[in-house]
Order: C-alpha cells, then sequence, then structure tokens
C-alpha cells in the first residue's frame, strides 16, 4: 500500500514537471533577429559579465582597495550619473511615443501577437527598446564599481549586488526568450524611478554647495517601494484577465517583485525608520 502511494505521488509530480515544462516550452520565443543583437545569441556574455562583476566588488577590488586611498572620481562620477540620466530618458521617451502608447492602450489583453507583428509592428520596437533597456541595467552595475574605487564597501550590500545582477539577466531572458509588449508598462515605470535617482545622483556629485538642499534622498527609497508594489499589482491583473503573456515568466516577476518588496521596506526602514528614532531618544 505504501509502495503504491509512493508510486502514485511520485507520478503525479512527474506530471505536473511534464506539463510545467510543455508550458514553459510553448510560451518560450527565439528568434534569429534578436539573437543575432549584440549579447544576444547565448547567455555566456551576460554570465560572464556578472562574474567578473561579482568577483571584483566582493573579492578583488577591496582587496587591491585595502592598502591605498579612495578614488575622488568627481568628474568621472558627474559624466556617469548625466550619461545615465539622458540614457533612460531616451529610451523613456522610445516607450512614451504616441503610437507605441496609443497601441498599448488600443489593444490591452487580447492582442493577437501575429497581428502585431504583421499589421502594427509594435512587438519589433518593444524589443528594440527592451534591449536598449538591458544595455542600460549592464551599465548599472558601474555603481558598484565606483563604491569599491571610493573605499564605500558599506554601500555593496546584498541588495544593491542581487538587484544589480537580476535586473540584468532577467532583462536579458525577458528579451531572449519571451519578447511581449505587457513589459511596457514596468520598464517604463522602472525608467522614470531611475531618472528620478540618478538626477539626484547628478547633483550630489556636484558637491557639498548642492547636497544640502537634496533633502529628498530617502524619498527615493520610497518611490521605488511604490514602484514594486505597482507592478506587482500590474502583473497580478495580467495573470487574472488571462492576458497574453508567457505564465510562468509573469509567475517569477511576480515572486521577484515581492522580494525586491521585501529587501527595500527592510532597508527602508533600517536606513530611515530607526535612524529617526534614535535621534529622537537622543
Amino acid at each position: 500500500m505504501v509502495c503504491t502511494m509512493t508510486n502514485n505521488s511520485s507520478g503525479i509530480e512527474s506530471s505536473k514537471m511534464e506539463q510545467f515544462f510543455l508550458i514553459l516550452k510553448h510560451e518560450i520565443t527565439i528568434d534569429e533577429e534578436t539573437s543575432s543583437w549584440p549579447f544576444m545569441k547565448t547567455p555566456w556574455p551576460i554570465l560572464s559579465i556578472l562574474i567578473v562583476y561579482l568577483l571584483f566588488v566582493q573579492i578583488i577590488g577591496p582587496k587591491l582597495m585595502e592598502k591605498r586611498n579612495a578614488f575622488s572620481l568627481k568628474y568621472i562620477l558627474m559624466a556617469y550619473n548625466l550619461s545615465q540620466l539622458l540614457f533612460n530618458g531616451y529610451i523613456l521617451f522610445r516607450f512614451l511615443k504616441p503610437q507605441v502608447i496609443n497601441k498599448f492602450i488600443k489593444y490591452g489583453c487580447s492582442v493577437n501577437e501575429s497581428e502585431i507583428y504583421e499589421k502594427h509592428n509594435i512587438l519589433s520596437l518593444a524589443n528594440e527598446i527592451v534591449w536598449l533597456y538591458f544595455i542600460n541595467k549592464v551599465l548599472d552595475l558601474i555603481d558598484t564599481v565606483f563604491f569599491v574605487l571610493k573605499k564605500k564597501q558599506s554601500h555593496v550590500s546584498f541588495l544593491h549586488v542581487y538587484h544589480h545582477m537580476n535586473m540584468a539577466i532577467t532583462s536579458w531572458a525577458y528579451l531572449k526568450m519571451i519578447k511581449d509588449y505587457h513589459a511596457v508598462f514596468p520598464l517604463a515605470l522602472n525608467l522614470i524611478v531611475h531618472i528620478v535617482m540618478y538626477t539626484y545622483y547628478f547633483l550630489a556629485s556636484l558637491g557639498p554647495q548642492i547636497q544640502k538642499y537634496l533633502w529628498w534622498k530617502k524619498h527615493l527609497t520610497f518611490f521605488q517601494i511604490i514602484q514594486f508594489v505597482m507592478v506587482i499589482t500590474y502583473f497580478i491583473s495580467l495573470y487574472i484577465y488571462d492576458c497574453t503573456f508567457s505564465k510562468v515568466f509573469m509567475m517569477y516577476l511576480i515572486l521577484d517583485c515581492v522580494l525586491f518588496l521585501y529587501l527595500f521596506v527592510k532597508f527602508y526602514i533600517k536606513t530611515y525608520k530607526k535612524k529617526q528614532k534614535s535621534v529622537k531618544f537622543n
């Protein structure tokens, strides 16, 4: 009897796994066009970049800087933050073109993907924009390198490193295997957050005479928290209304955003709320 129950349960698990992989196989879309773009043919280029990044910010960089003075990097940081601000703004501009937004609103959940390709070409345009977004996430990794060179290793937290690596690999996987215009809203929202963030960083890099006016630093983290709540709500609504979006990837994104929400709320409480209590008691 025990053997029979064990065999039945293992058979059910095996059946569920088969169904999962069948669904995944059906939802994955790989085409020659996007595969021919830089970094997109195989995962090895982006994985190699992330491995080198992780090794440098966690091991090699801190070791090299151990007996060295911190680099100033003032003008390099100004140039980097300004270029990232402009790059994020350019990608958002590509998203907010009327022909993109109007079709996104018009078709909603029920749009037929082949119809998009044949009549409107919006999915092809969305893929180009997502590729730019992916490149932007790769450039975001440089931010951590600057922390190491400035000997601000305390800034190289698990949240910071995980966030940067996750965004790079998730955007690569989405463009390589999923491809769906429903990414317009969450990506546009994330670009807005980063425009605000890099505006702050650029102003802060101008020096103490400007920094004293930047009272809104803590609101950046709160803005990111609001972003995750909105994105989670958005993906749940896609699932409820059975939109033409990969169910497997959708569930991954919901879980991923829930984890980010938890980590950012934890960071916000630790960094700002506890400091406020400490100031009151002192």
